[in-house]
């Protein structure tokens, strides 16, 4: 038999769980990435150099080193520190769980980050001197007029973000967690049937990728059908 389907159908369960595990994680790390995401991306468009450069230097140092490095340094690295580990943070630290979340949280931050960073500097000038026209505070601006207007047109470079932050759950898999690749990893060493384990995995993450695109889409239609082509 090239291709083992009953201990995939009596793996099912299993993966399911590691289903459960990857929306967790990339639900966590998508919520919170987006809340450090919006005030960095207003630092961002800064003009004031003090305000700009520390947000130009977290992101530039978070994409420019790997995901796995940064889980590594948050997971292992600082259990090192004698500190760290006598410290009220150490219960959350020492959960993979949690420094699983809080990697992935800070990676897609700086990502997102710059993904609304040039979606505001693209705000179509009219709009700006309408607010400002209408009396606006820079408060009032950035809520109701910059932030909304950058956040639409950013979905479709967002939606692209999300796919590939739900791709790096994968790595949560080497800090002990049982998400889809840890399920598979689990099926491949029990029945040494590795082929059968991660087609497996890969169909679940192409099925949840599929959902993802069509959410997307749907959100696109919603809030960016004002710059679709018109017809004639």
């Amino acid at each position: 038999m090239l291709f083992d389907y009953n201990v995939v159908l009596g793996s099912l369960p299993l993966y399911f769980g590691g289903v459960l595990v990857t929306l967790k994680l990339l639900i966590i790390a998508l919520a919170v990435g987006l809340l450090l995401a919006v005030p960095l991306a207003i630092m961002r468009v800064s003009r004031q150099k003090l305000v700009n450069f520390p947000a130009w230097l977290y992101t530039y140092v978070i994409r420019g080193t790997p995901m796995l490095v940064q889980l590594y340094l948050l997971y292992y690295g600082l259990a090192q520190f004698e500190a760290v580990r006598e410290s009220f943070l150490w219960p959350y630290l020492s959960s993979a769980t949690f420094c699983a979340c809080l990697a992935f949280a800070i990676n897609t931050s700086a990502y997102t980050a710059e993904i609304l960073a040039g979606s505001l500097k693209a705000t179509p000038p009219g709009e700006i001197e309408a607010a400002k026209a209408m009396g606006m505070s820079r408060g009032k601006l950035y809520s109701r007029i910059l932030l909304p207007s950058a956040l639409r047109r950013a979905l479709p470079q967002y939606s692209n973000e999300v796919i590939m932050m739900l791709h790096t759950t994968s790595l949560a898999s080497v800090v002990t967690l049982i998400d889809i690749t840890g399920a598979a990893k689990t099926v491949s060493s029990q029945y040494y049937l590795p082929f059968e384990a991660y087609v497996t995995a890969g169909l679940f993450y192409l099925a949840l990728t599929f959902i993802l695109v069509r959410l997307f889409k749907q959100a696109e239609r919603r809030w960016l059908a004002y710059l679709a082509p018109r017809k004639a």
